[in-house]
């Protein structure tokens, strides 16, 4: 018999905020901190410690005690503490794509500021694992992931027999595969990250101790190599571990008991033979278990939060990183990799599972919306000054159609593809700084006074463009040169609506307001002295050229433009009908509500509670805008609704009744739910846009939305981590847990195949696809709480969400599903702000149109276009969302040495190709099912762009 080994790590699950405020847990932090070293240094049987919450601990740790800098170097450096990979211990599914590659790619540079980096993909605690993670693991150069979730251990007695491999195993050790076919080595905490904690010195506690832990870790174990987790949440470090240790060995001679590292853990592992090991596949959210410790309602407490997270990773990545790398290829503006670090961390601050889960106590989560706030912030004065840097360096005055008052501005698309929609700019007719004087006031009466019509709205080419355009007054600003004092000013502005078209991705377009100024005549006359004759043959053309813009139209109903028709029943719902396909889709956006007798953590509706619904419910529809470019219809619902849950509640919750033993139903008392829903077309739309506005006085309750399909298929489609996940709607046996909801990301999708229906939406995470015969997708709009939950009495009162709220969401029907008709493309570009800067008539070195990067591939998306931080390459990332292999063509249109294959760290590998500056080429590559790829493209210093 072979001998065993207990390998015993130490560690302590370090969840940064949680039960306590952030400080109270930090100052715990510190003081752990401090004796771990003092043992450490002081104990030679002491020898490692696993930095369990990751290197954002290293940060926390020094706020307090800056001194102790040097010695923690000191101890990382001998490999005593082991730091990495991870920035922060995150939520996988609340956070985006790029979020967990930047908290990979952060945690790697923060760790080896210290000394090495641990190679251990690192999820103790997390709410189920995405499934691209193995791939995203080993483009990283790690071999093995540990994880708390996600799959149910079966032990050697049991059999895996309805679904080998997908969410059980026999063991403890496992194969984990993306859908790429990337894979580590996966080892589950069987018996939790906690099997290893306060091991006993006495002989006898000790002995009961160890007969327990060893049959519990080999009922699970595939080999003699027993993993112990000497550690448990903000748990102080064992100090007599040494002791213990020895007592161990003393009892049970035939087992060797080390205080071992993950690295020595998975090598004494890896000399084992792994051919009966099973392998897992993709995500990993223990669907064959009864349902209720998936955690997934997580999703939908606090949405608030969740909200805010998407507007901050989205101005990053699709914003700040984008524009950064345009200003600098086109302008030679610096890359602000310092700046861009710090709000990247400052918003990951906010994604360990605890923090963007909502479920803590309400201090931590008042402190988040700060964090939110002051990433926001920086990442909206990146943008300021990328798009500014851009702007001065784009020539408008040499476009024939403009006249000399013309007031250009430049739109931005920093999506994948080319777009169009509904854009708002304010301009500037008239601006006079303060210190011309006589006074704020005096200059505010004189741009009041200055007779200036509204003017129209003309693309570069002279077409007129259907607009709205807002006289809104002289107006207060103030410019911030770099080489001088604030400069305030009034301005007499001008507010623009109206629809851009052909935008081209990662790229800009220019439209123009030409002002009708008193005693200037019309834009065509300026034209024509200004262009001579050319201008008279353009504005002869303006007509017929204007004819060919998409406009949407109102009906008495409803409102519909060249591809979709949408028309209102009495009670607010909607159908929509698709005029490629001719599929209608029914009785859209009737709103259910529930109780809750839940938790921060899971959602329970009561026991016998009736499901409550606007359909039938009477509501005020009235056109609020018709515009060429949008129509808006608003619905109005005023519904009574249970205002709590019955008075026991409040008593079941003192107890500490568990919530599936919970029997409070809802109060008779009532209030009113006022739901302001408003719809909106746009002209070249190929969805309607929904944002409903709500103020909630109800608690302890559940509000969704419920967009029936009518499409009859097994699966539905979940944007998730660098994939579109499919999911079976009906869950396995095991499943008793009357909801199951499910993460998303951008958007969940149904298709039979022929038809298909895309929801999307603006930090609405999580949605259900109900077993109603009709393939109802039911989006959770909020979710009221009073109670954190788990392992004690923790009210939230805040977790009620008691107040405004407006929630956003798109539909989007297509024909076949959403990967194969680009419907996911839509779905990613409604997340994207537009971007827009203002204009001179300048001279400059850029085109009026312009883009960084031409590419096609179907079934891909990109993800990233930024530049790194060691080389300055241009790092650009697609993946393939499909199971089919994809053709990728990318040519970049600024001057590049080379293109290096990368990897989501950002490291050069093999020369794809060589790319003479004047002779640009498309590069070509191969992209399989489901892969990620990144490519390097080393940038020449002098590079203009081309148009």
């Amino acid at each position: 018999m072979k001998r065993k080994t207990a390998h015993i790590i130490s560690h302590t699950h370090w969840d940064r905020e949680w039960y306590l405020p952030y400080e109270s847990h930090h100052l715990r932090l510190t003081s752990l901190m401090n004796e771990l070293m003092d043992t450490l240094e002081q104990d030679e049987r002491y020898r490692y410690f696993h930095l369990d919450g990751q290197t954002i601990m290293i940060d926390d740790y020094l706020q307090v005690y800056p001194d102790g800098k040097e010695r923690l170097a000191r101890l990382i450096e001998q490999g005593k503490i082991i730091v990495g990979p991870w920035y922060v211990l995150q939520d996988e599914f609340l956070t985006s794509s790029e979020a967990n590659v930047r908290n990979l790619l952060i945690g790697h540079q923060e760790a080896a500021r210290w000394g090495p980096v641990s190679k251990l993909g690192y999820f103790p605690d997390s709410f189920g694992n995405m499934g691209q993670a193995p791939q995203m693991l080993k483009q990283a150069g790690i071999e093995a992931a540990v994880f708390g979730r996600g799959v149910k251990p079966t032990g050697f007695d049991n059999v895996v027999v309805d679904a080998p491999g997908e969410y059980e195993s026999p063991y403890s050790e496992m194969v984990w595969e993306s859908p790429d076919g990337s894979s580590v080595v996966g080892v589950l905490f069987a018996n939790w990250y906690s099997n290893g904690n306060e091991i006993p010195v006495d002989p006898e506690e000790a002995k009961r101790y160890w007969d327990k832990k060893l049959a519990d870790a080999e009922k699970y174990a595939s080999t003699p190599e027993l993993l112990y987790m000497n550690g448990c949440d903000h748990q102080p470090i064992q100090k007599d571990l040494g002791d213990a240790i020895e007592t161990a060995k003393t009892l049970y001679p035939d087992v060797d008991f080390v205080h071992a590292t993950f690295d020595s853990y998975l090598a004494a592992l890896g000399k084992h033979p792994s051919d009966d090991w099973v392998t897992v596949h993709g995500e990993l959210r223990s669907t064959r278990t009864d349902g209720w410790g998936t955690l997934v309602n997580t999703a939908s407490a606090r949405v608030y939060l969740k909200q805010m997270n998407q507007v901050g990773q989205t101005l990053l990545e699709k914003g700040a990183e984008p524009l950064a790398a345009i200003a600098n290829l086109t302008a030679g503006h610096k890359y602000p990799h310092e700046p861009l670090a710090y709000a990247w961390k400052t918003l990951m601050q906010n994604h360990p599972h605890d923090s963007i889960c909502g479920c803590g106590v309400d201090e931590i989560h008042r402190e988040m919306i700060g964090r939110f706030d002051k990433s926001r912030h920086m990442a909206e004065a990146l943008i300021a000054e990328s798009l500014s840097a851009i702007g001065s360096r784009i020539g408008t005055d040499d476009i024939a159609a403009w006249p000399e008052n013309a007031r250009p501005a430049a739109f931005f698309n920093t999506t994948g593809w080319d777009r169009g929609g509904v854009v708002t700019v304010d301009v500037q007719a008239v601006r006079i700084n303060f210190k011309e004087g006589p006074s704020p006031q005096g200059i505010a009466d004189k741009l009041d006074a200055l007779k200036i019509g509204p003017g129209r709205v003309i693309d570069t080419e002279g077409r007129q463009i259907p607009a709205k355009i807002e006289d809104l007054g002289a107006q207060f600003g103030y410019d911030l040169p770099d080489d001088g004092f604030r400069v305030p000013y009034m301005a007499r502005t001008f507010r623009l609506t109206f629809e851009a078209q052909n935008v081209p991705a990662l790229g800009y377009k220019l439209y123009a307001w030409v002002p009708e100024e008193e005693g200037r005549g019309t834009d065509y006359e300026a034209a024509v002295s200004r262009n001579g004759e050319k201008a008279l043959q353009e504005q002869a053309d303006q007509l017929e050229k204007s004819s060919s813009i998409e406009e949407v139209v109102s009906t008495p109903y409803g409102m519909e433009n060249q591809v979709l028709a949408v028309r209102f029943a009495d009670d607010g719902s909607y159908s929509l009908t698709d005029k490629t396909t001719g599929r209608t889709f029914e009785g859209l956006g009737v709103y259910d509500d529930c109780g809750d007798i839940g938790n921060e953590y899971v959602f329970r509706q009561p026991e016998g509670d009736e499901m409550l619904t606007t359909r039938g419910l009477s509501a005020a529809i009235t056109l609020v805008e018709d515009q060429p470019y949008r129509v808006t219809y608003e619905i109005v619902h005023e519904w009574e609704i249970p205002a709590s849950a019955e008075d026991l509640f409040e008593d079941e919750k003192r107890r500490l009744v568990p919530f599936l033993k919970r029997r409070s139903g809802r109060s008779t008392d009532t209030v009113t739910l006022k739901l302001t829903t408003r719809v909106s077309l746009e002209a070249s739309g190929k969805g309607v846009q929904v944002s409903v506005t709500l103020n909630n006085q109800a608690r302890d309750h559940r509000l969704r939305v419920l967009l029936p399909t009518g499409l009859q298929t097994q699966t539905v489609l979940a944007d998730s981590i660098f994939e579109a996940a499919e999911r079976n709607i009906v869950p396995a046996p095991e499943w008793i847990n009357p909801s199951n909801a499910q993460h998303q990301q951008a958007f969940v999708s149904l298709s039979d195949g022929t038809h298909g229906l895309t929801v999307a939406n603006k930090g609405l995470n999580e949605y259900e696809v109900l077993q109603d015969g009709c393939g109802t997708i039911a989006v959770t709009l909020l979710r009221s709480v009073s109670e954190m939950g788990d392992w004690g009495v923790f009210p939230t009162p805040e977790a009620q969400c008691i107040g405004e709220h407006t929630l956003e969401y798109a539909v989007y029907p297509h024909a076949g599903n959403a990967i194969d008709s680009g419907a996911f493309a839509q779905a990613y570009q409604y997340q994207t702000p537009w971007f827009s800067q203002p204009l001179k008539m300048q001279s400059g070195t850029l085109p009026a149109e312009y883009r960084a990067l031409t590419w096609s591939g179907e079934k891909l998306a990109l993800s990233a276009f930024k530049q790194s931080e060691e080389k300055g390459d241009v790092i650009v990332r697609w993946y393939n969302l499909s199971g089919e292999d994809a053709q990728l063509a990318f040519e970049p249109k600024f001057a590049a040495d080379a293109v290096y294959e990368s990897d989501i760290l950002e490291r050069r590998g093999a020369v794809t190709e060589t790319i003479r500056r004047q002779e640009q080429q498309a590069i070509r590559v191969p992209v399989s099912p489901a892969k990620i790829v990144t490519f390097a493209l080393a940038v020449q210093p002098d590079t203009t762009p081309n148009a």
